[in-house]
């Protein structure tokens, strides 16, 4: 074995590495495009943003505050034998009630369903 030979040989393994490198980013590309082009990713709707209170008399539950939220997208979880009814009002914005029928419920849960999959969100809890 030549020690000369080391430092002088300018022969490598760089262009191999170059083109896997090269190959790799142009696969990695194409997916990328091909997935926005198909919409694969696709859109997510965003639940409503909103805050709950009980009224005074702990009979219904208040739209506090947030977004508009449409009524016919909401359900409720209780634990009063299904007592509480939730809104099915088309609109309900702050100050509107959103349950009622909760006098005999301590924890309630409102449940939003996006129109367009059967995606849920809890967008409220509350217990007394």
């Amino acid at each position: 074995m030549k020690v000369n030979n080391l430092f002088t040989d300018d022969e490598a393994v760089s262009p191999v590495i170059g083109v896997i490198l090269m190959v790799a980013i142009t696969v990695i590309l194409a997916a990328v495009i091909g997935a926005f082009v198909l919409g694969i990713g696709g859109s997510q709707e965003t639940a409503p943003q909103a805050s709950f209170q009980w009224n005074s008399d702990g009979t219904a539950i208040l739209h506090n505050g947030g977004d508009k939220i449409d009524g016919t997208q909401l359900s409720t979880n209780d634990d009063c034998g299904g007592a509480a009814t939730h809104s099915t009002s088309t609109s309900i914005t702050a100050g509107d009630e959103v349950v009622t029928n909760t006098d005999t419920c301590s924890e309630v849960t409102i449940v939003w369903k996006s129109p367009s999959s059967d995606d849920t969100n809890v967008i409220g809890e509350l217990s007394k």
